[in-house]
């Protein structure tokens, strides 16, 4: 594999961002890994972090590039800041950013990363699986498929709950969404994004999700998950016991990049 830390400008936003990029290289000599090439384009991970982080850290908390080495992928690994992935309410479009700029970027400086949707997956924990499934539910025409782990996927629910005891988290989210009566119904509340969806007739995103019992963020995700089996997605969803911690997502990545690569065939 080979790794590439990127430094760019955006339009979109208006500044340098920058990303960790791995693509696939074929090799036979490295001790204890073999990479593998497609002889054509290459299906793409598109990798969101929580949070608290950015660009770096599924490099510096998992095994990702290793887990990749023998599946001839790539994966790209973007910081979008404390944004949760929205055109947010302050003025920055994180959302335009990373649905149409950031794969656009992408495949101009990676020609040969596919441009197919069947052959394209957004991934990510917490705040990135809750980006991770906007961008199924809200570019489909790019995203064929949606993986998120711990995902904030009620995020509606938790800024309700939440804004009158932390002060601190209120503002943010108020910076981020607007009020918590804006957020709820609009595009950038996963329930009401996986209606619509469902209700316009564009091709639906193949869905994934883990979450662990013990998680502060469980119980929204059965609600999200509920919803989606009823409006009609194909959606995997897995619990088992864990909290929200990285000892998990290291494992449950690896969970991911299998059922994406068992399902994609299915894809149109």
């Amino acid at each position: 594999m080979a790794l590439l830390h990127v430094d760019f400008f955006s339009d979109v936003l208006g500044m340098c961002v920058n990303m960790d990029v791995i693509l696939p290289q074929s090799t036979h000599g490295q001790i204890g890994m073999e990479g593998m090439a497609p002889d054509g384009s290459y299906k793409t991970m598109y990798l969101l972090h929580g949070m608290s982080d950015d660009h770096t850290i599924w490099q510096r908390r998992t095994s990702i590039e290793r887990y990749a080495a023998g599946l001839g992928i790539a994966v790209v690994m973007p910081t979008t800041h404390l944004a949760f992935y929205t055109d947010t309410a302050y003025g920055m479009r994180y959302f335009t950013y990373i649905s149409e700029e950031l794969p656009q970027i992408c495949r101009e400086f990676f020609p040969r990363m596919s441009k197919r949707r069947k052959d394209t997956l957004a991934a990510g924990l917490s705040m990135g699986g809750y980006g991770a499934w906007k961008l199924g539910l809200l570019a489909s025409e790019t995203f064929g498929s949606a993986a998120s782990l711990s995902g904030a996927l009620d995020v509606a629910g938790s800024y309700t709950r939440n804004s009158a005891a932390d002060e601190t988290r209120s503002a943010l989210m108020q910076g981020i969404f607007g009020s918590p009566e804006e957020l709820e119904g609009s595009r950038n509340d996963l329930f009401a994004a996986a209606k619509v969806l469902a209700e316009s007739g564009k091709p639906l995103p193949r869905l994934y999700a883990w979450c662990g019992t013990e998680d502060f963020l469980y119980q929204g995700n059965r609600k999200m998950w509920a919803e989606a089996e009823r409006l009609g997605y194909d959606l995997t969803c897995e619990t088992s016991a864990g909290d929200h911690q990285w000892k998990y997502w290291d494992d449950k990545i690896q969970d991911v990049l299998r059922w994406w690569l068992r399902t994609d065939a299915d894809l149109k």
